[in-house]
């Protein structure tokens, strides 16, 4: 598959929400983040901002869900809207339950790893979700300095999808730059959540582009 980028919300202005979601339309997902203050020490939004959100984005919205009881609240996102849900696996109490009811609902379902999480957790079970997420900062917060040490954890899920042949995306999150996507890239990432970097840039139709361009060549010289 292709590369593909997804600005998160988390650092767009919320007071003009609408207007920067419009102003990355090129993009090829928004990256919805839902924090509960709990799972994570930080509290964002929730199923109200979804369902308005899912109405006036041009692009597919991809919900990351960093709160308790994914169980319950995954499909929900999913009814509101969502494309793909991504819940946390250190949350869950049966993953696979949770990634087979997103597909029957229609979404896609991924699953996300915290950087502490090991790629054993799932690695037997690949087939049961369509993305993984290898989280590159701890989850809560916006702004956090890329792990190039999660890296070998991108490289074993890719292999180990290559070995069922299973089309599976790899998603990274945290800390994703000109100066860092590249090495996600050659690692077996495919799609790249970027916060700051976006919505900082002073043209960030052009910095989608930028990133998109350096994820592709970086894969191309892999």
């Amino acid at each position: 598959m292709g590369i593909q980028i997804a600005p998160s919300i988390l650092s767009a202005d919320f007071a003009n929400l609408e207007r920067d979601i419009v102003s990355v339309d090129n993009a090829d997902w928004l990256h919805f983040d839902v924090m509960d203050g709990h799972f994570v020490p930080n509290l964002t939004v929730g199923l109200p901002v979804l369902e308005r959100v899912v109405q006036v984005a041009p692009m597919p919205v991809d919900v990351h869900l960093m709160i308790d009881d994914p169980d319950h609240w995954a499909p929900r996102y999913a009814q509101a809207g969502a494309s793909s849900v991504t819940f946390h696996y250190e949350a869950a109490q049966d993953p696979v339950a949770i990634a087979r009811e997103l597909r029957r609902l229609g979404t896609r379902a991924s699953v996300a790893l915290k950087p502490g999480t090991s790629a054993d957790v799932v690695i037997d079970r690949l087939a049961e979700f369509d993305m993984v997420l290898v989280m590159t900062v701890e989850p809560g917060f916006g702004g956090q300095d890329f792990m190039p040490d999660m890296m070998p954890k991108l490289e074993r899920l890719r292999a180990a999808a290559s070995e069922v042949d299973h089309d599976l995306w790899l998603q990274t999150d945290g800390g994703i730059s000109r100066e860092t996507i590249g090495q996600a890239a050659a690692a077996g990432c495919d799609v790249f959540v970027a916060g700051s970097a976006v919505y900082g840039a002073e043209d960030r139709r052009a910095e989608i582009e930028a990133l998109r361009d350096l994820a592709r060549q970086a894969r191309d010289d892999a």
